[in-house]
């Protein structure tokens, strides 16, 4: 492993180099199997700042659509809406790797060659994801890749290279490595010849880094549950990260960032990354060989310098990510992991079939409601069985306010007494309000609205305004009770497939992860102390990851399945 490792190493440092890439405070090597390579500290530490990337270097959609070889063919399918941006990166790096003398090479080689994500399991070890939503979803994906590659892909790449690879590498690539970067529009859009000639430096300079290494020797499955996840860390975290998000001249673009992307993640991570566009942080000139840069850096913003010591590993966090995207996106998981979340969800489908569905669908779509939602862990320390105080009362008092002043206008229904402690986004209890509604109960919510807006129609009521008129009319119990039958039917699903929580935590207690020699041995040598006796259980890291992710949601269906038991008990009780 160390002479194919430094084999790959030296010639992409070196390409790193001639790309104006500096390591000023870190250097890239191998960690170990599970994480590949890393980026970790060295002595020369100086003034915060551990790496700076031209921003040029990064491959983006505009890099892919500028290229002289894929460039043309890409460019017609972008603007007749074939294909997504992410489709053309994919696209790129697939191209990349398999074209004779890539300038490329260097960094393409350094990629994995193979992925703990789903894609990449073995039947054996999809089985331990049944049940989940990760096992549909991955199913969903492969025959959503294998329709894209005989589409679009393979006969696009037969054109332009004579075919002899997939396309699936290159998805887990681009997955698993893509960062969101916020970048100015004149960049996106360039509007002169001046800016196009910015993408002819770095393919010459590429070019001549390879010719160097020459002489001394490169879709959507579950991607609903990325892009809610990122919407529910964004209310919770006031994040933006979204791919066609603006703040004035601001676009955030997915693109992969050659020397930024090895590092790893980590909860409590030491670094962050930014776009330095005047060079004030990074110190580089706003100019670089005839042509503006934006760079990207690596920053020491968040942590003392005296807590880095020589050779230790510096971390990136990936976001606030559940174990659901992290193995789905990145293959690999947190045990324990606090920003882990559980994702119900009433079948759209299913609203055909129940009764009134006409009514009850222009109802939903009248109140913007949603028939699916995340729940994050972290709600639980707000609710009925919250163990201590919540850490913000305030949010507790805000919620209240919040709703009571959405459901008080006409005073007919007593406010419940549990408002502060109901856990679940109220979207979502809306969705479940209105499906669960009787005949009469319609008919009541139209009088309610009538009265509000007048009985000639001189305006449409507001989804404010529908919601409130349900509320009263139904209250809460209907909606729980949905919700206490989906959960029940989530868990049941789960335990169906794979066993109760305990079982899965006495098969981690006895784990033993077989991938590493080292890690093996470990692990026999301390069985008899480890378990008291009882017999190992060798699992690959895939399977060891389904485990730790699926009694996560088993976990996680049990505790609100107790928060929506407990609070239909007090709404039946309440008359709500």
């Amino acid at each position: 492993m160390e002479i194919s490792t430094e084999a790959k190493l030296e010639p992409f440092l070196q390409w790193l180099q001639v790309n104006k890439v500096e390591l000023r405070g870190c250097k890239i090597k191998y960690s170990d199997e599970s994480k590949g390579f890393g980026i970790f500290s060295s002595n020369e530490f100086s003034d915060g700042v551990l790496l700076v990337v031209p921003l040029d270097l990064a491959i983006t959609p505009m890099r892919v659509l500028q290229d002289p070889l894929i460039g043309p063919e890409c460019r017609a399918m972008f603007e007749d809406g074939e294909v997504d941006d992410r489709f053309l990166m994919i696209l790129f790096l697939t191209v990349e790797r398999l074209r004779k003398n890539s300038s490329w090479k260097p960094y393409l080689d350094m990629l994995p060659t193979t992925f703990g994500n789903p894609l990449w399991f073995t039947d054996d070890e999809l089985l331990e994801l049944k049940g989940t939503t990760l096992y549909r979803a991955t199913e969903l994906q492969k025959q959503n890749l294998l329709t894209l590659y005989d589409d679009k892909v393979k006969d696009l790449v037969k054109k332009l290279l004579v075919l002899d690879g997939d396309s699936e590498r290159a998805n887990s690539i681009f997955w698993t490595r893509a960062l969101n970067i916020p970048l100015p529009h004149s960049y996106v859009f360039p509007q002169n010849q001046e800016d196009l000639n910015k993408y002819d430096s770095i393919n010459n300079s590429a070019e001549l880094s390879n010719d160097h290494n020459s002489r001394g020797e490169l879709i959507n499955g579950l991607n609903d549950i990325k892009n809610e996840a990122q919407r529910v860390n964004s209310q919770v975290n006031g994040a933006t990260s979204t791919l066609t998000s603006t703040q004035g001249e601001t676009l955030w673009i997915e693109g992969l960032v050659p020397g930024i992307d090895f590092c790893n993640h980590d909860l409590k991570a030491a670094a962050t990354w930014e776009v330095d566009g005047t060079g004030l942080i990074t110190g580089v000139p706003f100019s670089i060989s005839g042509s503006d840069v934006i760079t990207l850096i690596l920053s020491n913003l968040k942590v003392e310098r005296s807590s880095f010591h020589s050779e230790k590993e510096i971390s990136i966090s990936y976001g606030n990510k559940g174990n659901e995207e992290l193995l789905y996106l990145y293959g690999f998981v947190i045990d324990n992991n606090p920003d882990d979340y559980l994702m119900i969800h009433y079948p759209a489908e299913a609203i055909h079939s129940i009764p009134l569905s006409d009514s009850k669908a222009l109802l939903l779509e009248e109140q913007k409601a949603q028939l699916r939602c995340l729940l994050p862990k972290s709600l639980l320390e707000h609710g009925f069985f919250a163990a201590g105080h919540p850490k913000d009362g305030n949010n507790d008092n805000k919620l209240e306010v919040d709703r009571i002043s959405s459901f008080s206008w006409s005073g007919q229904r007593r406010m419940p007494s549990y408002l502060n402690k109901l856990v679940f986004p109220e979207n979502f209890l809306t969705a479940l309000r209105t499906i669960a509604m009787q005949e009469d109960e319609i008919s009541k919510v139209s009088s309610l609205l009538e009265e509000l807006v007048g009985s000639g129609g001189e305006r449409q009521p507001s989804d404010a305004e529908v919601r409130a008129a349900v509320w009263e009319t139904c209250g809460d119990s209907g909606a729980l009770q949905l919700l206490v039958d989906l959960l029940q039917a989530k868990l049941t699903e789960l335990e169906e497939s794979s066993g109760m929580e305990d079982y899965d935590s006495e098969l981690l207690l006895k784990s033993c992860i077989t991938e590493s020699q080292g890690q093996h041995a470990s692990c026999e040598n301390n069985s008899s102390e480890e378990t008291n006796g009882w017999t190992q259980h060798k699992m690959s890291r895939k399977t060891w990851s389904s485990i730790v992710y699926r009694r996560g949601q088993k976990e996680l269906a049990l505790l609100f399945l107790k928060e929506a038991e407990h609070a239909l008990q007090l709404a039946l009780t309440e008359g709500n």
